[in-house]
């Protein structure tokens, strides 16, 4: 887990955890944006693990036993400590909503429910080129610490264990049990923007915006919210 100083959190680039509807059906594509958390701190450390999953069979007719069998990669896992101070405005409630959309993730949501394949939330860890640490991932569980709170009793600092597991998704030519991983990106929405430019860039195809507008619930493509975030598919997850 993280722990320790606190040394990475002068970073001026944010670490983030955009929390998204659960998909539909069979698919492994993230779905609509619920929120972004925006860490107050990034993280001193992250602790990443990853296993291998082995077969052995026991036989009698070898003394030694017999060999074991690779079974492939079990999805990774990520402990990170979330570090949320609001001590400059006593006032505040943000510490205690974030701990609250941190607790929620361990819940169905109302959409999922309504579409009977009820989920909680997914999430997407993600802090700036750190490719090694972005994923797409399901909490498992979540440890609140409030240790300092306002004059009105309502919490202002707060240090938050989270445990997050990876959900693997197929890549092109993989075997659909491998567990291989596809590289997804969240995006800014800034001026000028569109969905079609938006795909010309990352894939080259404007045509390709339906997928965006697919992985994060738009009706109207025509209206994107500056300042928003999009959940950008992996390349081998769009269709032309």
């Amino acid at each position: 887990m993280a722990t320790g100083s606190r040394g990475a959190g002068n970073s001026l680039i944010r670490a983030t955890l955009a929390i998204h509807e659960p998909p539909t059906g069979y698919s492994t594509t993230p779905g609509g944006l619920i929120k972004t958390l925006t860490l107050d701190f990034n993280p001193a450390q992250l602790a990443l693990a990853r296993r291998a999953e082995w077969m052995v069979t026991p036989t009698a007719a070898v003394r030694d036993g017999s060999l074991p069998e690779y079974l492939g990669p079990e999805p990774r896992e990520m402990n990170v400590e979330v570090f949320l101070d609001s001590s400059e405005q006593p006032d505040s409630t943000s510490v205690m909503k974030k701990v609250e959309a941190l607790m929620e993730c361990c819940e169905t949501t109302a959409k999922s429910t309504a579409a009977k394949q009820p989920s909680p939330p997914w999430v997407v860890f993600q802090w700036g080129s750190f490719a090694t640490a972005r994923f797409t991932a399901y909490i498992s569980s979540v440890e609140a610490t409030y240790s300092l709170f306002g004059t009105t009793g309502v919490p202002i600092r707060a240090t938050c264990q989270v445990h997050l597991h990876e959900i693997p998704s197929r890549t092109r030519g993989q075997n659909p049990t491998s567990g291989a991983l596809t590289a997804r990106r969240v995006h800014r929405v800034v001026a000028g923007d569109s969905l079609q430019s938006i795909a010309w860039r990352e894939y080259g195809a404007a045509s390709a915006w339906r997928a965006i507008a697919e992985a994060n619930d738009i009706d109207d493509p025509a209206r994107l919210r500056i300042g928003g975030e999009l959940m950008l598919p992996a390349a081998e997850e769009v269709t032309y």
